[in-house]
């Protein structure tokens, strides 16, 4: 007998962060890296400042701490003291700067809510925050008709309009001796394989349907009544089955899910890996690809929706990229459920779609590649101009060229900012005049997308410089996480 939970909850934002306005890194001084504050933290220096007691703060008390030389801050019930690692943040000091003295749990989960801060900074802990007294509710509410209903699947607000109510799933079982079925009525349009996510492990099955902005989840355990533990990324272990060279410092991954997980990454969506290094759990965000670009590729049918392909750069000084590179096959990693605020919507009805890619920032275009050539009909026009340091730093040069051959709506642009003498193609960075030059309506009113996506400051320059030629925010897309 199926054991089905009083109710499943929408998970808070767990169809992904907003793009604009997306955080980024900034230069560390030297030994200001991840391992050096890994080292620190085990280094038995105090970093409380309070001699290994902990204390109970007031909102008074945490207040006082608002400087970058006395910074404590709130997380989840916890203070924190952050300023032993205000030069290792790779946010900057000044993001950490915005919670000083105040509870951050809302900009935390807006900016880092996969990360395991508890790990991160488990040797700054100064004490839990003093409980406030609570006034008791003058009534309670017992469960509604409407919830009863609704067996068990629960609008993330109380209060929705009409149309919106229309929309709630619902869903019903069946069991035989050998099977158990699962049927969900979302009465959404346009359900396809990339909106399900299906988990199951040790005896719990776990189902995530993503509707518009929300997403539903439903947990049923064959054994005993389910927990209600929603919340945070939810990841499962991944085996690495090869890992190929791409470039001389790039190479690209295959995961195989578990045989007992359905997951189809959308297209413009990142997951996160999760890795133990040193004693401390590291969380990274990369953008699955395609094996190949879509040149009459077919995927071999027993890999067919069970692998995830990264494609990673390996940092000679990068803990967790070298901590990747020297997995072998056969070991395993964390990955979590899809991230990210794209819509294919958004290129579905573009006519001219431009995809501004630096280095590996070329990871989210490769489905949007494919997608665009394949599926958009409206489809005029399909530029991707990629930056890159040298001709040996290009991604899938050989495809990508072969591709402009091949179909004459695409055409790639490859600029170079470290050329070698016998280069004869563009030089330079992101700069206005050369989006001016490349970035051109196919007609006067036709609609576009203008993707970008790279290192921090190249994204931000890159919108400013879009913006400035009169594009629209509603006509630019930056990925970031």
């Amino acid at each position: 007998m199926l054991n089905v939970p009083p109710q499943a909850f929408p998970g808070p934002s767990s169809q992904q962060r907003a793009a604009a306005g997306g955080r980024g890194k900034v230069p560390l001084k030297p030994g200001r890296s991840l391992m050096d504050w890994i080292r620190l933290t085990k280094s038995g220096k105090d970093l409380t400042g309070l001699k290994g007691r902990l204390m109970e703060v007031t909102e008074d008390e945490l207040a006082k701490h608002n400087k970058k030389e006395d910074c404590w801050i709130c997380i989840r019930g916890f203070v924190y003291n952050v300023t032993p690692y205000m030069e290792y943040h790779p946010g900057g000091e000044d993001e950490l700067m915005k919670a000083a003295g105040t509870d951050g749990t809302d900009l935390f989960d807006q900016v880092h809510r996969w990360v395991n801060y508890e790990s991160m900074l488990k040797e700054c802990l100064v004490g839990r925050m003093s409980a406030k007294p609570i006034a008791a509710p003058k009534e309670i509410s017992t469960l509604s008709e409407e919830k009863k209903q609704l067996n068990g699947m629960v609008p993330e607000k109380k209060a929705q309009a009409a149309s919106a109510k229309d929309l709630i799933p619902s869903y019903d079982w069946f069991q035989t001796d050998s099977l158990i079925t699962i049927v969900i009525y979302t009465k959404q349009k346009g359900m396809n394989a990339e909106l399900v996510i299906a988990d199951c492990q040790d005896k719990r099955l776990r189902g995530e349907i993503i509707m518009d902005d929300h997403s539903y989840l439903v947990e049923v355990d064959l054994d005993h009544p389910v927990q209600e533990d929603m919340a945070g990324l939810f990841y499962r272990k991944c085996k690495l089955v090869s890992k190929t060279e791409v470039t001389h410092d790039t190479k690209l991954f295959c995961l195989m899910l578990p045989k007992s997980t359905h997951l189809h990454v959308p297209k413009g969506r990142h997951v996160y890996l999760k890795q133990i290094i040193a004693g401390t759990e590291i969380v990274k965000p990369y953008t699955p690809v395609l094996p190949f670009l879509p040149l009459n590729f077919k995927e071999p049918s027993h890999h067919e929706g069970a692998c995830i392909y990264l494609m990673i750069k390996i940092y000679s000084c990068g803990l967790f990229t070298q901590a990747l590179d020297h997995l072998q096959i056969g070991d395993y990693i964390s990955v979590s459920n899809p991230e990210g605020n794209f819509k294919k919507t958004q290129i579905q009805t573009s006519e001219d779609v431009f995809l501004l890619a630096a280095g590996t920032g070329f990871t989210p275009m490769v489905k949007l590649l494919d997608f665009a050539l394949s599926e958009v009909s409206c489809l005029r026009t399909l530029k991707l101009i990629f930056f890159n340091k040298t001709e040996d730093d290009i991604l899938w040069r050989n495809q990508l060229e072969e591709l402009a051959l091949k179909d004459k709506r695409f055409e790639v642009q490859f600029i170079l900012s470290q050329p070698t003498k016998d280069w004869l193609g563009k030089q330079g960075k992101i700069s206005s005049s050369l989006l001016s030059e490349f970035v051109k309506r196919s007609k006067k009113d036709s609609k576009v997308l203008i993707c970008i996506c790279g290192p921090t400051p190249f994204t931000e320059q890159g919108v400013q410089y879009l913006k400035d030629l009169g594009y629209s925010q509603e006509e630019i897309h930056a990925f970031t996480a």
